[in-house]
C-alpha cells in the first residue's frame, strides 16, 4: 500500500523560511487543511494547488508516495 507523505513541503518551508501559519494564510489554507497535511493525511487537489502556487513549484516537489506496510 502507498500513502502521500509531505516531508518535501516540510522541507521547502524550512528553505525559504516560512512556517505553517504562514503557509495557511498565504495560500488561503484553512488551519484544518494545514494539520492535515502535518499528520501525513489527505487533502484536496485544490489545497495542494494553491500550496504550489504560493511556493511557485510543481505537486511532486511537495508531495511523494511511499511505501506503507500493511498491517
Amino acid at each position: 500500500m502507498r500513502k502521500a507523505s509531505y516531508k518535501k513541503l516540510w522541507k521547502i518551508l524550512i528553505d525559504k523560511d516560512m512556517n505553517k501559519k504562514m503557509l495557511g494564510k498565504a495560500a488561503n489554507v484553512s488551519t484544518t487543511s494545514i494539520s492535515k497535511l502535518s499528520k501525513g493525511e489527505s487533502v484536496t487537489m485544490d489545497v495542494l494547488i494553491r500550496i504550489c502556487d504560493v511556493l511557485d513549484c510543481d505537486i511532486a516537489d511537495i508531495v511523494e508516495l511511499t511505501h506503507v506496510e500493511d498491517d
